[in-house]
């Protein structure tokens, strides 16, 4: 019989995602067939599932973890911000529709039943359920209706683990005073707490520990010292991207710098990942109010939930400047979806699929034109860097159609199919396909053609021992034992 545990935050970013996957790759490891799953997540990283649909970034990382290809069913509801205060509601995969925040709380406890049904057919599938709930089940001013948190515990009758960051301090305020703001059976379906992001000797929170204890009655299933290397996994926010620091090189020369504007909406910016990870490349995040650095090599344009907004904002910002007197000194531009799409001449969303509907002319360096449609285009692919012949694959998750005369010099070949745009001059390139700079040969022809020097990095590699060192750290400060025996078999499966 499945059992299942929901690991709950104090607040957002308390470590709630990483939790789970450590866990789920460290109870994978001692042979049982371990599932992650997110009622409800808010995040503008996606990932393409083998079933052909769409869940945040962050479950596939835990899908990973447990040895397993994600589903739609690990997160049934995905909130994707986007112009206008609006999200597009992608639910079991599929985009719904777009909703305010105003309207998606009339709307959410409708969606409870599919939720719940996407939860039982995982765990149907599954010996334990990690469950990751969503922001603080502390905001009870959204209590109401809540399907991500304590409303969807309670609907699937499950035990909750509430995770408290000591890093951001107050961590002692933070679990006392959620354990206060609960309704009494709320508090009831705590089976203790971790603390989470401990810089030193955890042994000096013993005094935190005790008085915790005596203020709420729960149990520490442990202290989590900080893990330095978090940052190598995807992360769902953009507020998580900032400037690397300049490094030297392995071959002890000054790093390429590639930039990237960070604009309101970006999005799938785990993209670029794996050039943050390249030991020869300084990956600069440029926020508003700053200039493009006038010395990068490389300008990527990332992907982005909002084109039109956020090429309003890239001009706004005198972006568009830096980067076409970037390209007159002879530099690189590379657009990834949304990007290829602000390279263009002209951008339509005559239905304002994305927010307000418009038209805007867009950067003119690549030959094509794009018309934003309602039906989304989603799945993974495979093919060839035609440049270098190099195989790489990835996914595509766009609404976009893009026609024009750049179509006629293509940046890939995709099994059947051409894909992207390479500007005359060769200089500027786009296509919509996310991911394929995790493709190591690709990835290193691409930094070799703007004078990197060769790298050994092994990405899908790389992240697969990081999950290991994960999970080796949550095994020597968390009791594993203590938290598998707090997880129980949810309502769903009580009958089977």
């Amino acid at each position: 019989m499945s059992r299942a545990l929901m690991i709950q935050g104090t607040g957002s970013d308390v470590g709630k995602s990483l939790i789970v996957a450590g866990l789920g790759r460290a109870f994978t490891r001692r042979g049982l067939k371990v599932r992650p799953f997110k009622p409800q997540n808010m995040s503008n990283n996606a990932a393409v599932t083998e079933d052909g649909g769409e869940i945040g970034r962050a479950q596939a990382l835990q899908a990973r973890a447990c040895g397993i290809a994600p589903r739609t069913d690990m997160n049934p509801v995905l909130l994707k911000p986007q112009a206008g205060h609006t999200a597009q509601i992608v639910l079991c995969g599929k985009v719904l529709r777009a909703a305010s925040a105003r309207e998606y709380r009339t709307l959410a406890p409708s969606l409870m039943p599919m939720v719940l049904s996407a939860f039982g057919r995982i765990a149907a599938d599954a010996d334990l359920v990690l469950v990751e709930g969503a922001g603080s089940p502390a905001e009870i001013n959204l209590r109401a209706g809540d399907i991500a948190n304590m409303g969807f515990a309670e609907a699937a009758d499950m035990p909750v683990a509430l995770v408290g960051d000591v890093d951001r301090g107050g961590v002692i305020a933070q679990l006392v005073g959620t354990h206060a703001l609960l309704s009494a059976a709320e508090r009831g379906r705590l089976a203790g707490y971790i603390v989470n992001k401990f810089r030193g000797d955890p042994r000096l929170f013993d005094d935190g520990i005790t008085a915790i204890e005596e203020r709420t009655g729960l149990p520490c299933f442990g202290v989590v010292p900080w893990f330095a290397e978090a940052h190598l996994f995807p992360a769902e926010d953009s507020m998580a991207l900032s400037a690397s620091t300049p490094t030297q090189s392995r071959s002890g020369t000054s790093p390429l710098k590639i930039a990237v504007p960070v604009l309101p909406y970006i999005a799938n910016f785990d993209d670029l990942d794996p050039l943050r990870a390249e030991p020869g490349i300084e990956l600069i995040f440029v926020r508003p109010g700053y200039p493009l650095p006038g010395d990068a090599v490389l300008v990527i344009l990332a992907g982005s939930k909002a084109t039109l907004a956020d090429l309003a904002t890239l001009r706004r910002e005198g972006w568009d400047i830096d980067i076409l007197a970037h390209h007159r000194r002879g530099g690189h531009v590379l657009g990834i979806c949304g990007g290829y799409q602000m390279l263009g001449g002209v951008i339509a969303d005559p239905n304002g699929i994305e927010g307000v509907a418009g038209t805007a002319a867009g950067l003119g360096l690549l030959d094509i034109d794009t018309v934003l449609g309602s039906e989304k285009r989603l799945g993974e692919v495979s093919g060839v860097d035609i440049v270098s012949g190099t195989p790489l694959r990835g996914y595509e998750m766009h609404l976009g159609v893009t026609n024009g005369n750049g179509l006629a010099r293509p940046m890939l070949q995709l099994q059947r199919r051409p894909e992207g745009a390479v500007s005359a001059d060769g200089r500027t390139t786009g296509c919509y396909l996310h991911g394929l700079f995790a493709s190591d040969s690709f990835r290193r022809n691409f930094l070799a053609r703007l004078g990197a020097a060769p790298s050994g990095l092994a990405y899908d590699a790389m992240i697969d021992d990081t999950l290991d060192r994960l999970a080796n750290h949550l095994t020597a400060s968390l009791d594993l034992d203590a938290l598998l025996a707090a997880a129980r078999p949810p309502l769903l499966t009580k009958a089977a």
